[in-house]
Order: C-alpha cells, then structure tokens, then sequence
C-alpha cells in the first residue's frame, strides 16, 4: 500500500469516530495522530500527556508548546505508576504495568470530557519489539490507527515530513526507567540521576543519548558515528566529571552504539520471536 493510501485509510478510520482523546507524548507518531485526528474531526479532539518521575520534564515542556503550535486541546495529568510495587520491581512487563496505569487515568480523563475514543501512537514497527504496553492498550480498549492502517516508523516519518509536522525530525523516545535493567529497582534516585546525565550529553550537542544505569555505573550510548568525538581525552574527562558530580562512580561508553531498547538484548529468544510473531500477524 502506497503513502498515500495508507495516509487515505487512517483518515477513514478516524473520521469515522465521533471524537477523540490522543495518548500524546511529543514524539512523533503521537503527533502525527494527534494531527490528522484534529484535522478530520474538526477540534472535537483532546491531548493528553502523562508527567510522571519516569518522564524528563524536557519531554513535558516540549509536549506542552507543541501542542499550542498545532492549536489542539491539552491537557497533563499525573500517573503514579511509582506507586506500584509491581512496577518499581521493574520485571520484564514493567512497561504493562506503567501502560495500564496510564489507559485507567486516560478513561477517566475521556468520560469527563465526553471523548468516545481513545487513541495511541503505537505503529507497525512497534509489534516486533518486547512492548508489554501494547497489551495493556489491548485490555483498555485503546485504538491504534497507525497499527490498523499498516504505517512503519518510516512511513510515520515520511507523511509528517510531507505535511510539514515540527518534530518530524524527533528521535525516538523512552521513559527513563528503560535505563535501567531488568530486576534491579525502579527508583526516584536513579531517575534524576539518569536524566540529569542525559542532559549533559544533550548539551553538548548530542541528539540521540541514552544513560544506562548499572548501578555505579554510568554506560553512554550515542551513535556509532558521535562516538570518537565522544572519547576524545579531555572531552570525555570533562563529561566523566559532570556524571560523577551527579552520583556515579563510573562512566564508559557502550562500543556497540546507541540501540533502542539495548536493555532487552539480554531477554530470551522465545520472548523476542513472539513479538515478531505479532507483526507478521497485523502486517
């Protein structure tokens, strides 16, 4: 199916509701829905972003002004899934337990303003990676468009590129607590220190950062291409420097570069082959 058509398809869909609530965090495929829902239900949509301690408040502060650029309604709730023994155990469904918190506060978000839908950012792509999230919008009764009318991240890319969408450009995003592995505590203390390193790097110029956390270790992972200028002497000593200042003994840089989601590298096969299984279905 061309761009076009699958573009034809999700406008099908979603005019076809009578108005929307939109799961939106800022990054781009949230925005593209968010977008052409608003676009064909003539405003009778609203977005809604979850600040939480797993959340960078860069992130909140870049969801807020990008929704009053694309002049929809918006609004922020708090989730609390940092109450949740289960989440803060940080199992390998972690994510199933921080979704469903989410979705629960999302219904009732939807029932006071009288939202008959509610709608994620979940694409094609996503299916084929370890996503227990994407069960708990399966329970919730979440709609998925993009899933539905057959859109890769790149399709997502190329049709928000075509229409001119801010942050088309966006890379992806992740909730602080994938930092950390699987089995070792989710805590407020890791949290700030993770984004408090990730806004280092930021600074320093690097788009694309991710701050693993291991225990006293600090691990980097940046693009293959930004790691020489990473691991020059004097300019990883002085990023070292700041990272130590924020509570870790230790920093290195992970050789294998920046991988979405490096983290469930070390799930089982049987695990991961079922999430491919899922994909093949939907495509």
């Amino acid at each position: 199916m061309s761009l076009q058509n699958k573009r034809r398809d999700l406008e099908s869909r979603i005019t076809k509701l009578k108005s929307a609530l939109v799961a939106f965090s800022g990054g781009i495929d949230s925005t593209l829905v968010l977008t052409i829902a608003n676009n064909v239900l003539k405003g009778r949509v609203l977005a809604v972003t979850a600040e939480s301690d797993s959340v960078p408040e860069r992130e909140l502060k870049a969801a807020q002004h990008l929704a009053k650029t694309l002049g929809v309604q918006h609004k922020i709730i708090r989730t609390e899934e940092m109450s949740s023994p289960n989440y803060l155990k940080n199992p390998t469904n972690r994510c199933y337990y921080c979704k469903s918190e989410l979705y629960a506060k999302l219904a009732k978000v939807a029932s006071e303003h009288a939202m008959t839908s509610i709608l994620n950012g979940i694409n094609l792509d996503d299916l084929g990676d370890h996503r227990p999230g994407i069960t708990a919008a399966k329970e919730a009764g979440i709609i998925s468009p993009l899933v539905e009318s057959k859109f890769t991240k790149q399709d997502v890319r190329d049709l928000a590129h075509e229409i001119n969408l801010p942050n088309w450009e966006k890379p992806a995003l992740a909730c602080l607590s994938s930092r950390i592995p699987y089995g070792q505590p989710v805590t407020t203390k890791k949290l700030s220190m993770i984004e408090k390193a990730e806004e280092v790097l930021l600074a320093e110029g690097f788009r694309q950062v991710r701050v693993r956390h291991y225990g006293d270790t600090a691990s980097i992972e940046v693009p293959n291409k930004d790691i020489p200028s990473l691991l020059k002497k004097a300019f990883f000593e002085k990023i070292s420097h700041h990272l130590k200042i924020i509570g870790f003994k230790y920093v290195k840089v992970d050789p294998k570069g920046y991988r979405s989601g490096s983290l469930n590298e070390t799930l089982g096969l049987n695990v991961k082959q079922s999430f491919e299984n899922k994909k093949k279905v939907a495509s």
